[in-house]
């Protein structure tokens, strides 16, 4: 073959020409100057109708970025820009120039971008502001996709991106076409809280997403937060990947009351996320009240209990379209994660089921429940709560509402409106039987009418503390039960997601349910548990809220050794009610 057919072969075979697209993609390239670039140049301005240029995989300098801009300058009809990996080996300080270059370019060619990949390029925030003006401009104003994953983008670069994101949003919808982002892919960058907070305005404000991936950002609670509230206004969001963040149970909740609100979740991608149990529990609850077509749920590595695992089976068991459940690399123990796949098994949900192999094994009952992993931010923040409290605490004491405990230290009010009737605060500041039966026939309507039940634990902690004063002498028993009946029936006929919350509290309190941080507990008494047995038997309890409450009961460990008679007779109604 002669040396003119084989240059020819060469060059044919070094990109390919498919339908409206141009690809140089994997080819390892190293191009340095305007040299180098010729044949894709050429390539590039006779190429008709290039709807599509893929470059990643190659490495570009600044002066090949700047010839191939020059190409790229009448292309009005690029749509999409596939260059991700393209600055390998390069300075930092390069990275910015090539991309302005290349962004100059497609401004002044009036094309209009659907997608644009510029991930594994690490650019940092110098690079962001790179392609901060392309964001901004009518070539951007079409984007549909835009990947900028490990980018290293940074707090700094996530608060540039979102201003552009922003700024594009306003001058586009000014045209009477707003930017409608449907894939924000960005993985790996370092954005923290700052940067998500950030990023969440500008998501909250297209209201047009359709998947998230910010996997791996060294985001927690309160990033997680602004993103949850975020996602809320973007209706058809399907895929939602926020693995290897730190929710924590602050975190799991917003999430989980965001999840509320969407109908069109598929895959839900929670995993080493530190959920734990509090928070897998309202993510469950969420799922059971809605998102009819979600596909996978991956809640693994996020300190989950075997009975949380078992209430998030559950709640998902008549999910027609769910295709995989993970609970991997969670804390069941080796007989939990046999638990965990019978009861999966019994569901008829076996396939979906991923592997435990890589369960942490079952947690010490001797851990104490406030030694969970706080944050600095998070411990200035619990320190600056404390101070608004106790700049209050003067005019509390002056206005009798608060007392002094035996140590001197002061008692806080009870969980009822700081205006309640005396004698319903008296009961609930130190229970006794006779301070409930003085209450009278009243009591069921003052628990009804002052218990704050939007605050979940306050409420179990009204419940625990009617439970307390319980006895079998006839008076004192109808009293209690009566009053439990009223306040249940109030906590638990709001939506499945708000009694959840409630009964997770509960469990808590009982030391069923690792909590976090300065979580409230109780000693247990069989009064707790006897009460409970009478109200699992009536209308106002959901049957799900037994299923969560056999599992936890049938895990207790030494939580309710001290109560076994009333754990067993608590046991038996559950049973029988499970099984009805």
């Amino acid at each position: 073959m002669a040396s003119e057919d084989i240059n020819e072969l060469t060059e044919a075979l070094a990109r390919t020409h498919v339908g409206d697209e141009l690809s140089y993609k994997g080819q390892g390239l190293k191009l340095d100057n305007a040299e180098s670039v010729a044949k894709i140049v050429r390539a590039i301005e006779e190429f008709q109708g290039l709807q599509a240029l893929r470059l990643e995989g190659n490495t570009i300098g600044v002066e090949a970025a700047q010839a191939i801009a020059k190409a790229l300058e009448s292309k009005s009809e690029l749509q999409k820009c596939n260059w991700s990996d393209m600055f390998t080996g390069r300075l930092r300080s390069e990275i910015p120039a090539a991309l302005r270059s290349l962004g100059s370019a497609l401004m002044t060619s009036g094309a209009r971008l659907t997608e644009l990949d510029l991930s594994d390029n690490a650019f940092g925030p110098d690079g962001v502001k790179g392609i901060e003006t392309l964001l901004k401009s009518p070539a951007c104003y079409t984007l549909r996709i835009l990947k900028l994953n490990n980018c290293g983008m940074g707090i700094g670069g996530g608060k540039i991106l979102a201003d552009a994101l922003i700024e594009c949003h306003k001058k586009s919808s000014a045209t009477g076409a707003p930017l409608s982002l449907k894939m924000f892919i960005a993985g790996r960058n370092r954005l923290e809280n700052e940067g998500a907070k950030a990023l969440a305005k500008a998501f909250q404000l297209m209201g047009s997403l359709e998947e998230v991936h910010m996997p791996q950002n060294g985001i927690n609670h309160k990033g997680i937060t602004a993103l949850a509230e975020a996602m809320q206004q973007n209706p058809n969001i399907r895929v939602l990947n926020f693995n290897d963040n730190t929710f924590t149970k602050r975190g799991a909740l917003s999430m989980a009351q965001a999840l509320r609100n969407l109908r069109n979740v598929e895959i839900i991608n929670f995993g080493d996320c530190l959920v734990r149990s509090e928070g897998a529990i309202a993510i469950g609850a969420a799922l059971r009240d809605g998102l009819p077509i979600v596909k996978e749920l991956n809640l693994s590595f996020g300190e989950l209990s075997e009975a949380a695992a078992l209430v998030v089976a559950r709640c998902v068991k008549d999910k027609t379209h769910l295709e995989k459940l993970d609970l991997n690399g969670n804390c069941f123990g080796e007989e939990g994660c046999e638990a965990v796949k019978e009861a999966v098994e019994s569901m008829n949900m076996a396939d979906m089921l991923g592997s435990l192999s890589d369960d942490e094994g079952e947690p010490d009952e001797e851990d104490d429940d406030d030694d969970d992993d706080v944050d600095e931010e998070d411990e200035d923040e619990d320190e600056e709560e404390e101070l608004g409290e106790q700049s209050g605490e003067e005019e509390l004491e002056e206005n009798g509402l608060y007392e002094s405990s035996a140590n001197g230290s002061p008692v806080k009010p009870d969980p009822v409106s700081p205006t309640c009737c005396p004698e319903l605060q008296a009961f609930l500041s130190s229970p006794t039987a006779e301070k409930l039966l003085d209450l009278g026939a009243k009591r069921t309507l003052l628990i009804e009418q002052q218990v704050d039940y939007s605050d979940h634990s306050k409420t179990a902690d009204a419940f625990l503390k009617i439970c307390s004063v319980y006895k079998e002498e006839p008076e004192v028993k109808i009293a209690v039960l009566e009053t439990t009946d009223a306040l249940l029936k109030k906590a638990l006929s709001g939506s499945c997601f708000q009694s959840y919350s409630f009964l997770s509290s509960l469990l808590v309190m009982l030391g069923l349910l690792k909590g976090e941080g300065r979580a409230q507990r109780v000693s247990v008494m069989p009064g707790h548990l006897l009460a409970l047995s009478h109200s699992v038997e009536q209308e106002y309890f959901p049957l799900d809220h037994a299923d969560v409450l056999q599992a936890f009961v049938s895990k207790s460990g030494k939580a309710l050794t001290s109560c076994s008679s009333a754990r067993e007779t608590l046991q038996a109604v559950l049973d029988r009610r499970t099984a009805a």
